[in-house]
This record gives C-alpha cells, structure tokens and sequence, in this order.
C-alpha cells in the first residue's frame, strides 16, 4: 500500500540546530548550530536563491577525482561541536568524505521511531544495521527499546557510543529506560550469526550504503545484496514483528523499488496476518528531501520504505 508522505515526516525542515540555507549549483549550503558549511549535493541542478548567503560560510568541502575530499576553511570555528536535533544531542567534525556524523535527513524518522517505540506495551528489542553515529539507535533507546547497534567501522561505533553517553545511555546509566548494545561487524556477517544462535528482534531499521566494505574487507553492493539481505532480515524478526525501516540513497534505487523490495522479503510475515487490533501489516513508501529555510526548495535526499503492524506507519492510522 502506498501513502503519500507528508510534512511531518519528510520533506519539512528537521528544525533544531540545523538548517538548510539554500542549494543549487550542485551544492548545498547548511548550517550545523553556529557552524555553516558549503558541500556538494549533485541533485541541486537548478539556480542558487540566495547567492549571498553562500559567502557566510565557515568551509567549503571540494571532491577529489581520486576519491574523497579536502575542506577549504574561509573563517574559524572549533572541532569537534555539538548540535541537537529532533531531540538527540550529536557530536559532529568535519571528515575527509565530506560528512559531519549526521543525515539531518534522517531527523523525523527519529521522530517516529522514538513514537512506535514508547507505545508498545513492552520494551522492543530493536536491531539497527549500518548504524552509523546512532541517531536511529538513541532514538529508539529513548522510547525504552533495547538496541543492538551495528556498524562495520569501530572508529563510527565509538562516535556513536560518544553520542549516546550524551544523551544519557552510557553503561553507568542502567535507569535510563532504554539500553545499547555496540556491535562492530559487518552487517550481513552479523545477522547470519544471529539467525544461527536463535536471536530475534521486534524490529530493524537499516540505512544501506551503495557500496562498502566490512571490516574483514567484505563487499557490499545495494543492488546484488540487499534482496537476499533483506530475506535475513526477515528471519530475525519474532513472531509480532513491530516495524522495518529501510532507506537508501543510492541512484535510480527509488522508493517504490523499495516497497517492493520489503514485500517480496516479508511476505510470509504478511501473507494473512492481522494484529490483535485487526489491522493489517502496512507498508508506507516515499522519497526523503529537506526544505530550506524558507521553505521554497526541496533537496532530494533519498527514498524510505517502512513496513509496519498495528496500523501505525509513519502517517499514522491507515485511512482505507
């Protein structure tokens, strides 16, 4: 089933720290609490709307043919900072791919996923794959879930368990309502393993690159491997399967390619079943973008696929 999305889970402005300035040009102009940054968005093909603005910014990260990248800096500013959006406090620095530890795009699933969790009427054991800096994790933890992080880079694991002390979830907060468990591997390495030892999840968020490596050099390519990954995923979820979240920012992979996708690896989840509320699991689908201050762009920022039970999708109670 496809509901349209709305304002209130992508396309609006995240709010907090963070601000989309202008984009065009091919770029984006952002700003991250005091701090404003020039960086490439290919999408942006029309015309800048504000010209001037772009002159305010602190650094502008330019493209290397080889790979990477390097930062211009016009004006000072301190690094690492901190930032807080959608309710979760972020510790960002510049990198040498050109990214700060955050998708602001990501920000109203945050939203929801804090939401889903808190209202279920027990804690969620959730699975978060290609975890990132653990937006999605606090996120979830914050709505007294217990959260299995996963990420293949250990450096991004720490980041992310920095993140989460922030927001209350280290080890010496056992009170906090919601825990984090910090796992570095490569997601389909580690989900095979959790099949075999019997472990399983009332839901999984994932956010797949177009391409990685694991840690053990393995390779990841989004179109050949996530339709046999998400048959895995599958197999995790327990028997009242909560949600899956997937999103995705590879080219020509678009939203429906998404639900489809989640459909054909959760069938047998789908096929007859109704929750003890009598609704039907759910998919909701549609691309992610971010408005600009003034509210008269979207910037493209990826496509999203949530299957859900219960009748609580992203836009809430299913109309039909």
């Amino acid at each position: 089933m496809h509901t349209s999305i709305g304002e209130d889970l992508a396309g609006a402005s995240p709010g907090g720290d963070y601000q989309l300035l202008d984009c065009g040009g091919q770029a984006r102009l952002e700003r991250f609490g005091p701090v404003i940054l020039q960086r490439p968005s290919p999408a942006s093909l029309w015309r800048r709307r504000f010209p001037q603005r772009w002159k305010e910014a602190h650094a502008v990260y330019h493209r290397s043919p080889e790979g990477g990248g390097d930062w211009e800096r016009r004006a000072p500013f301190s690094e690492p900072w901190w930032i807080e959006l959608a309710g979760i406090k972020l510790r960002l620095q510049t990198t040498g791919f050109g990214h700060l530890g955050l998708f602001p795009e990501q920000a109203p699933f945050w939203e929801w996923i804090r939401r889903r969790c808190a209202r279920s009427p027990r804690p969620l054991k959730v699975l978060n794959l290609f975890a990132y800096t653990g937006g999605s994790s606090i996120a979830a933890a914050q709505g007294a879930a217990e959260v299995t992080h996963c990420d293949a880079s250990r450096g991004i694991v720490q980041w992310a368990s920095e993140n989460a002390r922030a927001n209350g979830f280290g080890a010496e907060d056992e009170s906090s309502g919601g825990r984090i468990r910090w796992i570095v591997d490569d997601a389909a390495a580690f989900a095979a393993r959790e099949i075999k030892r019997g472990h399983r999840y009332d839901a999984v968020i994932l956010d797949p690159p177009s391409f990685g490596r694991g840690p053990k050099g393995q390779v990841w390519k989004l179109e050949a491997d996530l339709p046999v990954f998400l048959t895995r995923v599958g197999e995790l979820l327990t028997d009242e399967p909560a949600f899956v979240l997937l999103s995705a920012h590879t080219p020509g992979v678009g939203p429906l390619a998404l639900q489809n996708l989640l459909a054909d690896a959760l069938a047998p989840l789908s096929s007859g079943r109704s929750t003890p509320g009598g609704k039907r699991p759910r998919i909701d689908f549609g691309e992610m973008s971010i408005a600009d201050t003034d509210g008269g762009r979207r910037l493209p920022s990826g496509t999203w696929a949530v299957w859900s039970t219960g009748g609580d999708g992203p836009k809430g109670e299913d109309p039909t």
